[in-house]
């Protein structure tokens, strides 16, 4: 007989979007501010915005993406490299999608730029996913009850 997968709890999963954000917002603000030579408070506040979009979208993200983990008999917590690409990448190109309209309105970009530029951030943020992921998973680790012996 199959043992149940452990998956995080919501309050884990609050601690990891929380976590996720708050560096995410501490390395981009500067660093978008500096290469669209704007105020760090104008890109910081525009982080802000996105963060907590983002933040909705990744708690409902990853809880989907762990139940599909587990139907498939895959423990999350111990997702492959190539698991941690498709998550990683699937969630990116939703947070792309939402987020375009309010970079294009917030910096009054045209379409284009907006798209190259979140194209850009967007493949720092994919590293950013699967480093944080992984680091994630190894300081907090979802103990898994043991396999059960047959005889």
């Amino acid at each position: 007989m199959k043992n149940k997968v452990v998956v995080r709890t919501g309050r884990d999963r609050l601690r990891y979007s929380s976590l996720f954000e708050l560096l995410l917002i501490a390395i981009l603000a500067p660093l978008g501010a500096l290469v669209l030579e704007r105020q760090v408070l104008d890109v910081g506040l525009l982080s802000i915005m996105l963060s907590l979009k983002a933040m909705l979208v990744n708690l409902i993200y990853n809880w989907l993406f762990d139940l599909w983990d587990v139907r498939a008999g895959r423990i999350p917590t111990e997702r492959s490299l190539v698991g941690r690409v498709v998550h990683a990448v699937g969630f990116e190109c939703g947070l792309v999608l939402t987020s375009l309209p309010i970079v294009i309105w917030w910096l009054g970009l045209t379409i284009l730029q907006a798209l190259i530029m979140d194209v850009a951030v967007t493949a720092i943020v994919v590293a950013y996913t699967i480093v944080f992921g992984w680091y994630y998973d190894r300081i907090f680790p979802i103990p898994q009850p043991l396999a059960s012996c047959s005889a």
